[in-house]
């Protein structure tokens, strides 16, 4: 049975779920697609308990507490969640809809396509160095999804960008000790993370650490530490009971990168009107597109996705007239969003 619907939403993480919602006020419906057997892409697959400061009206909220955030707010517009499953064929008809059909045979009749799949089929850049096939249990790990293991442990932090400096922090005050290592002295992490941390180290809470891991080492399986050699190419030897890698991920658009698509080192090339992509009737928000002045942050891929919302259905209805409306005075949008007048 072929599922019609106004979109085809391919990616779960927060942006594609956003998305939901911004169709939903303009009355559109959506169907999301996405590979991982649950919502919230990165952010429950990756690291659910990372916490996030620059949400809007947010000081600080977990990675999966935003999820579940977003999954109440589209509540009210009853999306299809098709998950534990990945586009195998794509395929732009005469009239201008899209058959869209997933690897589990789900077919769609879509009126547009909006991808928001993040890095794509991501995975996370492993730590290959000599010795790690002798680590036989699990102590080497590429997310956070218990934070409470860590504490009291003497933790072996990998990486310069944004989740290693963010989890230095966070661990820094259950955990026994925290070296950071990282391949240089400079970070690629946000300003005030890279404060926060130098202020961290100055306290003695976090030692920094510049170099390459040489050998992984193992005790019976067991993971005790790492030999490596600093800058100066000078050899020394770190210890630790718990590893966390966090190197960023491998983007893969996985059958995307078959579509057509015109794409800028595999990220998707956009418009900034609409984000539309170089098939029209196909949306690209978050992560996965590229355009000038492109940040990666999610509060602009929620920006992306309000406009793209307006670029769908100007696509899908082109006679529909357009104009905006406010969620706290609209009677149309409180309908909607379920909400009951005075």
């Amino acid at each position: 049975m072929t599922i019609q619907t106004d979109a085809v939403i391919v990616g779960a993480g927060p942006v594609g779920l956003f998305q939901v919602f911004e169709l939903g006020l303009l009355g559109l419906k959506a169907e999301v697609i996405d590979s991982l057997p649950q919502v919230g892409g990165q952010c429950a697959e990756l690291y659910p308990e990372k916490p996030i400061y620059d949400i809007p009206a947010w000081p600080v909220i977990g990675a999966q507490e935003l999820v579940d955030k977003l999954m109440e707010q589209i509540a009210p517009f009853n999306a299809g969640m098709h998950l534990g499953q990945q586009v195998e064929r794509f395929e732009k008809r005469e009239d201008g809809r899209f058959t869209v059909v997933t690897s589990k045979g789900t077919e769609f009749d879509a009126g547009a396509v909006i991808i928001a799949a993040g890095l794509g089929a991501f995975q996370p850049r492993q730590l290959r160095a000599k010795g790690v096939e002798e680590v036989t249990d699990d102590h080497i790990h590429y997310k956070v999804t218990d934070r409470e293991r860590f504490r009291g442990k003497r933790l072996l932090i990998l990486g310069g960008g944004d989740s290693a400096l963010d989890w230095t922090m966070d661990l820094a005050d259950i955990a026994e000790s925290i070296e950071l290592v990282h391949r240089r002295k400079e970070y690629r992490g946000q300003v005030a993370s890279v404060a926060r941390v130098r202020e961290l180290a100055g306290e003695g809470k976090v030692r920094e650490r510049q170099g390459i891991i040489r050998k992984v080492n193992s005790d019976n399986g067991r993971f005790v530490g790492f030999d490596m050699m600093d800058l100066d190419r000078n050899e020394f030897t770190v210890a630790g009971d718990e590893v966390l890698v966090f190197w960023g991920l491998a983007p893969n658009l996985g059958p995307i990168a078959d579509w057509g698509l015109e794409l800028e080192k595999k990220q998707i090339q956009v418009d900034t009107e609409k984000f539309q992509t170089s098939i029209e009737g196909v949306f690209a928000v978050g992560d996965v597109n590229t355009y000038p002045g492109k940040k990666k942050f999610i509060l602009s891929g929620f920006h992306e996705g309000a406009l793209a919302a307006f670029g769908v259905q100007k696509y899908v209805y082109p006679e529909a007239r357009q104009f905006v409306q406010y969620t706290t005075t609209s009677p149309i949008m409180h309908k909607r969003l379920g909400v009951k007048g005075e």
